[in-house]
């Protein structure tokens, strides 16, 4: 009996595909708005990645957005999936660190790379657990471009904390 799951149990690891996007949308923006706001309080030798960032979450921001806005997408998003087991690590990336007014390089690229590894496992979760269709082909998509920008980003980090610079 101890691995019998209650209903309730059962109603609680599940979402909606809507709640999901939601929250992909936020994570999306969020990233945006602090790489936008970080941008020029950093070093000039990493500006341009913040600025690249920018790019790239606003480009994810408006993938979830047109999305959701899919007629073909309206009865998908209605359905349940299992809640992924890495969502509160990305539900918490949503709250941003304050970094003061003049973060040092280091803890700009840990940061980011934690968001990065965050988004690439919920990708990748969702990818697997979602429906053949659209959604789940923007998350496979997705799972491999934040894949893509972590090893980009550790390339980064190991230039500019350990080699002294890019």
């Amino acid at each position: 009996m101890a691995d019998s799951i209650s209903g309730k149990e059962k109603l609680q690891a599940c979402t909606t595909l809507r709640e999901i996007l939601e929250q992909a949308t936020e994570f999306e923006r969020t990233a945006r708005d602090f790489y936008a706001e970080l941008a020029p309080k950093v070093s000039k030798k990493i500006r341009y990645l913040l600025d690249e960032l920018v790019i790239e979450e606003q480009a994810h921001y408006d993938l979830f957005t047109d999305l959701a806005d899919k007629p073909e997408v309206a009865e998908q998003i209605k359905l349940e999936i299992m809640t992924p087991p890495n969502n509160k690590r990305f539900s918490d990336c949503i709250q941003l660190p304050e970094l003061g007014d003049k973060p040092d390089d280091q803890s700009i690229l840990q940061y980011a790379l934690g968001r990065e590894q965050a988004a690439m496992d919920q990708y990748n979760s969702l990818a697997e657990s979602a429906p053949e269709g659209p959604i789940k082909d923007v998350f496979t998509f997705l799972a491999q471009e934040e894949t893509e920008h972590k090893n980009e980003l550790e390339k980064i980090y190991y230039e500019v904390v350990h080699s002294g610079g890019v």
